[in-house]
């Protein structure tokens, strides 16, 4: 059997990992500046997180959600003390998609409405209503595309009132990323959000906030909303929850009321994931990463803002996008096989995206740093 090939592969086979570095079966040592997508938090096999897993392997790795589990319990009190929303109720799932559905599903059941807004460059998923609401016509298949998903200019707040006015109750909910990851590190405005949660109180529509990427601590807070003093109905998380370990979770205002079947899960919350995303949540607070992410963030935008050929820089914390004057691809190449540095891209094909962990040291930034300027000051004209 082969594999169903759907990834471009860079011929780079990581077989070890320690911080912000991989090796590949050659030997040969990596910085990593991508994360895996935002993934890698905390840093590969951090010695809290790898002794936390070791020690449950010991003791029992899976149970269904038929019984009762403490770990559940001790993640959602942890998550809701370093979040600072200890009045929400958390569902836990498998991964970003997942909990977006979930997330969707929810609303409609709490408003018996059915319609959804979502905005031009978003990514949500690529499962069928989180698809829907992704703004990719090429992995929106036939079977996913429904008219009652209403697509709105992003950052855009006439548009936004229009398809409220004409449109507004029969919205169950509106999904928008605390930043737009996939489409280039796209920052909402303070006035467009406010605007969103003003026009769905108004509606009552429910706001959710999808922080698969922009959350845990990645922006300089814990999700990248509460900068703007937002607060959601429904906020889904994922990608740096566990470190690796496949988790998404699904935090829900206390307006919602849960109902036994309501949602449902066979691997979601299991021993191993809960214990993982736990060891997170220790890490950063004892280590303030999300302190880290800001200082280092702030280090890294600095240090290149005057190279050559950078447009702009769009960042919050440690979630960056640099808008080259060109296609980003030959600088991520020369990063990668010349300087052993994985960087990232987005569907902005100018837009370089930078995702390290949460705890990167300064001299490790300082190695992307001096890459990039080598890399920009030799590009070809």
């Amino acid at each position: 059997m082969n594999l169903f090939n759907v990834y471009p592969l860079f011929n780079i086979n990581p077989v070890k990992a320690q911080g912000s570095f991989l090796w590949d079966d050659k030997g040969e040592k990596y910085l990593d500046f991508y994360g895996g997508h935002a993934v890698i938090s905390i840093g590969h096999n951090h010695p809290h997180y790898q002794a936390q897993l070791k020690n449950q392997l010991d003791k029992i790795s899976f149970y269904s959600n038929s019984v009762q589990n403490e770990l559940q319990t001790e993640l959602a009190e942890k998550l809701g003390k370093l979040s600072g929303l200890e009045d929400y109720s958390l569902f836990l799932c498998n991964s970003g998609a997942e909990a977006n559905e979930n997330a969707l599903k929810l609303a409609s059941f709490h408003n018996g409405k059915n319609k959804v807004l979502y905005f031009s460059g978003s990514f949500h998923g690529r499962t069928s209503a989180a698809v829907s609401v992704t703004d990719n016509p090429k992995i929106v298949a036939p079977v996913n595309y429904d008219e009652r998903f209403i697509k709105s200019d992003w950052n855009n707040i006439e548009e936004l009132e229009q398809i409220f006015e004409k449109q507004g109750n029969e919205l169950s909910s509106v999904i928008i990323e605390g930043i737009q990851g996939v489409g280039g590190i796209m920052i909402p405005t303070v006035e467009f959000l406010t605007k969103i949660k003003e026009l769905c109180e108004r509606h009552d529509a429910v706001l959710i906030l999808d922080e698969v990427q922009s959350g845990y601590g990645r922006s300089g807070y814990f999700f990248a909303h509460q900068e703007f003093g937002i607060e959601a109905d429904i906020i889904t998380t994922a990608k740096g929850m566990g470190n690796g370990f496949p988790i998404g979770g699904v935090l829900i205002h206390p307006k919602f009321q849960a109902r036994n079947g309501l949602l449902g899960t066979t691997f979601g919350g299991n021993h191993l994931a809960c214990v993982a995303a736990i060891a997170v949540l220790d890490v950063m607070k004892d280590e303030n990463l999300i302190e880290n992410a800001q200082e280092m963030g702030a280090y890294i935008e600095n240090e290149i803002e005057d190279f050559p050929h950078i447009k702009t820089i769009r960042r919050k914390g440690l979630m960056i996008g640099i808008e080259l004057d060109r296609d980003c691809s030959e600088v991520r190449n020369n990063l990668l096989y010349d300087h052993h540095i994985f960087t990232g891209n987005s569907n902005d094909k100018a837009v370089l995206r930078i995702l390290p962990a949460l705890n990167i040291k300064k001299e490790e930034t300082d190695l992307f740093i001096n890459a990039l300027k080598e890399v920009l000051e030799n590009i070809n004209l």
